[in-house]
């Protein structure tokens, strides 16, 4: 496992990067400014870049997030979200009515003009799952609910697969985190975004529209900080890997200060990623 001093290092071996926005680009409160000024440069040297999150928004209000985070629209070429591939999955729904679990009017747009109706558990023909209520829910504060959810046999749409996410210095839970309960408890769940991959198809046609051409397999590297999701998702996609040390796992590896490299081996290993390296945060 090898400890990369920056981008620029592995860079000429690709022609596209398939980045992680939300723990590598920023952590919800601001940008990275070494990430942002890696992507920048990557560009500059030639190279394509597409930001694939699992964000359960569609990607309009993410580009409108990063740019009040300090995230210049010269770091990338183009952004696929979890909220897109769900609203693909919704259109089985245009008509109905689905009971929705996340902060209220945050994800709006996610069913933006698709003929949802959002109404109680009671009425719904599924359980659409962008985040907990509140940053301060745990998943165990949701079993009641859950017990209606599976005496209707409603299926759980995680619009974000997400267990946890970085927000500032704290580490909060998502969807995934919910729909993983839900599932143990033998409900049945419908998963979107990383590490599945659809979003991965979508980010490549993305990719290969702005490179104006085919980009084989081995070209493009996905730049991730999360073992479920962007590890197993490079794997599944077959790319290689850049692994983000100081963010959600920062830590169980000591990422900030003596941080060990075969700890860091046997934790990626597992997802069957071919790792070109690892760095405590993106830099060039």
């Amino acid at each position: 496992m090898q400890a990369l001093a920056g981008l620029s290092g592995i860079a000429p071996r690709y022609d596209v990067v398939l980045s992680d926005i939300w723990g590598v680009v920023h952590n919800g409160i601001a940008a990275h400014p070494t990430a942002v000024e890696a992507l920048v440069n990557y560009r500059r040297n030639g190279g394509r870049v597409v930001l694939i999150s699992n964000a359960p928004r569609p990607h309009g209000p993410i580009i409108e997030m990063m740019d009040r985070l300090g995230v210049s629209r010269e770091a990338y070429d183009d952004v696929v979200t979890s909220g897109d591939a769900t609203r693909v999955v919704l259109e089985r729904y245009r008509g109905q009515t689905v009971h929705y679990v996340g902060p209220p009017h945050d994800n709006d747009s996610l069913f933006e003009g698709l003929d949802i109706t959002i109404g109680r558990a009671e009425d719904a023909k599924a359980i659409v799952v962008t985040d907990l209520d509140t940053d301060h829910d745990t998943p165990d504060m949701y079993n009641d609910r859950i017990t209606l959810w599976l005496s209707r046999n409603l299926p759980l749409i995680a619009a974000n697969p997400d267990r946890v996410v970085e927000h500032g210095d704290q580490i909060l839970y998502c969807g995934g985190a919910l729909a993983d309960l839900y599932e143990a408890r033998g409900g049945m769940i419908v998963m979107v975004g990383k590490p599945y991959k659809p979003i991965y198809a979508e980010a490549l046609r993305l990719a290969e529209k702005a490179a104006g051409h085919p980009v084989d397999r081995p070209r493009i590297l996905a730049i991730g900080d999360s073992v479920r999701t962007d590890a197993i998702g490079a794997a599944g996609a077959g790319l290689d890997l850049l692994f983000i040390t100081g963010s959600i796992h920062a830590a169980e590896l000591d990422a900030f200060g003596n941080p060990d490299p075969e700890a860091i081996r046997r934790l990626v290993e597992p997802s069957g990623a071919n790792v070109a390296g690892f760095m405590l945060r993106l830099s060039w």
